[in-house]
């Protein structure tokens, strides 16, 4: 009797591993031959690639999410709610503008106020954003400092933005494609995606593998002056899958006048552009939103707070590029980071 239990459960046994063999195979199989696509576009006033694994074609859902960022946080959107609020216009604010707000809220508190949505006076009268050549004067920037500071907008009851002073405006560049960016893979996700790569402007969130069956991988462009060069040298490529990734750096928009160079980033703490030596500086965290802000906040403060702060904060990542003093570029990256280096 024990013996034919025993045989029983072999069979059973063996029946059940090659079931599991045959669905295995049908999926790997079925995995092999479900497209890759590609989907590609112009939002936030850059341009965004999508390239994800599935048997749908999900551009109108990719679209719609985009659409939904763009009317909620884009500066650029005369029908936007941050232009509303700006314009100091009555308007209830929708989940994604609450998202972006208390993120960028908290994270200027964890960065001392080098990451500040209130700076957005500051950019327009430097000449980016609405590309104002003038220079401003020491009296016109004292005056703007006046109406500076995350502390001086807040959140009413998740509605309504209360701000201190009407002339305060609120700039979400910094953070909106990197949290644009996390939305797009949120929607993959839920329509069953599972490998995919989202960029929105050098933002990049990644799950997965490649179409060539393999994890992804990103290039951090060497920094270079000419704006103009269309083959970007690669300073390194990293291994990032499951991730999100973002990259700010002063090599990329700048002006120069009276034969001085100014960066695009302004110190929200000074009115100033920053006068430091990081060129570039790659973030990887959890959400790409976040690794969009804390990228432009490492950009304001520089090499050595920037490592304070991480030190403070080990679920975060970062590559820098910095130029030391005689004039060389030299690389700084998180130690965690090591094992994400491909070359």
């Amino acid at each position: 009797m024990n013996k034919k239990k025993s045989q029983k459960k072999i069979i059973i046994q063996s029946i059940f591993l090659i079931l599991l063999i045959v669905v295995t195979i049908v999926v790997v199989r079925r995995q092999h031959t479900i497209p890759y696509r590609n989907s590609k576009g112009l939002v936030f006033g850059t341009i965004y690639h999508v390239t994800y694994q599935s048997d749908r074609d999900l551009q109108n859902e990719i679209e719609s999410v985009l659409n939904d960022v763009d009317n909620s946080l884009s500066p650029f959107n005369k029908n936007s709610i941050i232009t509303k609020v700006n314009n100091n216009i009555d308007v209830l604010v929708d989940s994604m503008f609450i998202d972006v707000f208390n993120l960028a809220q908290k994270i200027s508190v964890e960065t001392d106020g080098a990451f500040d949505i209130t700076v957005a006076p500051l950019v327009n009268t430097w000449g980016f954003g609405f590309k104002n050549d003038t220079h401003p004067t020491r009296a016109v920037i004292d005056s703007l400092m006046q109406i500076i500071g995350y502390q001086k907008v807040t959140l009413k009851d998740n509605k309504v933005v209360v701000k201190k002073d009407p002339r305060l405006m609120l700039d979400c560049s910094a953070i909106a494609k990197g949290y644009g960016t996390d939305q797009v893979a949120r929607v993959l996700r839920e329509n069953g995606v599972e490998n995919f790569m989202v960029e929105i402007g050098g933002e990049i969130v990644t799950q997965g593998i490649n179409s060539k069956r393999i994890p992804w991988r990103i290039g951090v462009t060497k920094p270079t002056d000419d704006s103009l060069q269309t083959n970007k040298e690669l300073q390194t490529v990293l291994n990032v899958t499951d991730i999100a990734m973002a990259t700010s750096g002063n090599y990329r928009n700048f002006y120069y006048k009276d034969g001085k160079k100014y960066a695009h980033t302004i110190n929200p703490k000074t009115g100033y552009p920053v006068q430091h030596n990081i060129l570039s500086a790659t973030v990887i965290a959890k959400d790409c939103a976040t690794a969009d802000a804390y990228a432009t906040a490492f950009m304001v403060i520089g090499l050595e707070k920037a490592q304070k702060i991480l030190d403070n904060h080990p679920e975060l990542m970062a590559y820098f590029i910095y130029s030391e003093k005689n004039g060389n570029n030299a690389v700084w990256y998180s130690p965690s980071l090591k094992d994400k280096i491909a070359e």
